[in-house]
């Protein structure tokens, strides 16, 4: 009867949404110089690009790109993040998506686009075969980490393995 229609409180989330998008992005300038962040449309901040170039560590020398879809929801609901290539990573599955905590059940709406890109970095830096969606590259981390560098170089130049065929991701 009184108040607002469920059409205007859409219309005032969406709002605050795309005001706290625009703040984060125009928080990033502190990112690392191998991160980088565009909105795939300038007229639509809500679908980034996320490039990671990570500088040591195993996965040195590739460029990592991720679609990050925001939604209305944000921040109350994290961004949809995927990995646009097929990698070998034990926190990436085949199918591009991303196992960070933050991303799931520790999603608060104080974290920002900031902290999830530097969430990824830290995924290249540090993986995590204890919490993984790829399991098979996970298992062999655990039992063999010479083995894992050794798949990591060879699916990091476009290699197959395990009858998987692997994007190149080398700059």
């Amino acid at each position: 009867m009184f108040g607002i229609s469920s059409s205007d409180e859409t219309r005032k989330s969406a709002s605050f949404s795309r005001l706290r998008l625009l703040k984060d992005l125009a928080d990033l300038n502190s990112l690392p110089s191998i991160c980088q962040v565009a909105p795939d449309d300038p007229a639509d901040v809500s679908h980034l690009t996320v490039t990671i170039s990570p500088d040591e560590g195993l996965y040195k020398g590739g460029r990592f790109v991720f679609s990050v879809i925001v939604s209305d929801e944000y921040p109350f609901s994290p961004p949809k993040v995927k990995c646009t290539q097929i990698i070998y990573h034990p926190n990436i599955d085949l199918n591009g998506n991303v196992c960070l905590n933050i991303l799931r059940e520790d999603w608060q709406p104080m974290l920002s686009i900031e902290t999830i890109v530097i969430g990824l970095v830290f995924l290249f830096k540090e993986p995590n075969p204890h919490d993984p969606l790829n399991h098979d590259a996970a298992a062999v981390y655990n039992q063999n980490i010479d083995l894992f560098k050794s798949n990591v170089e060879k699916t990091m130049v476009g290699r197959t393995l395990d009858n998987i065929k692997y994007d190149n991701v080398l700059i």
